[in-house]
């Protein structure tokens, strides 16, 4: 596929603000029908765990795995994370600003700086 078709196919990044309405309005849905609801209950230690195996997943298909599995677990990573962020009450325009404060900076200089 060519740049020119990629390029009209992206999304924009607000899907990801609609996600996390989405996952802030089932936070306090019954567990046994909701997914979401689940993974709150089981806490920040265990949404963390998920997010880690998850992030295991993307890793290992980044590596040896088609580009159709690397975005099926980059949606996964990024879903479980957005849990995480809820589950802790943070914003994702918290994140967002962090981003956008380090756009055009090296990253070699930002890493320097912390």
């Amino acid at each position: 596929m060519s740049k020119s078709k990629k390029k009209n196919k992206r999304l924009k990044g607000d899907c990801l603000d609609q996600l996390y309405e989405v996952i802030v309005s089932r936070v306090e849905a019954d567990p046994d029908s909701s997914y979401t609801a689940k993974l709150i209950k089981k806490g920040v230690q265990g949404i963390s765990k998920k997010v880690g195996e998850e992030a295991v997943e993307t890793v290992i298909e980044g590596v040896a795995g088609s580009n159709q599995r690397l975005a099926e677990e980059s949606g996964d990573l990024l879903y479980h994370l957005m849990v995480l962020w809820a589950a802790r009450g943070l914003e994702p325009s918290e994140v967002w600003q962090v981003m956008d404060a380090r756009r055009g900076i090296s990253g070699l200089v930002e890493k320097a700086g912390r």
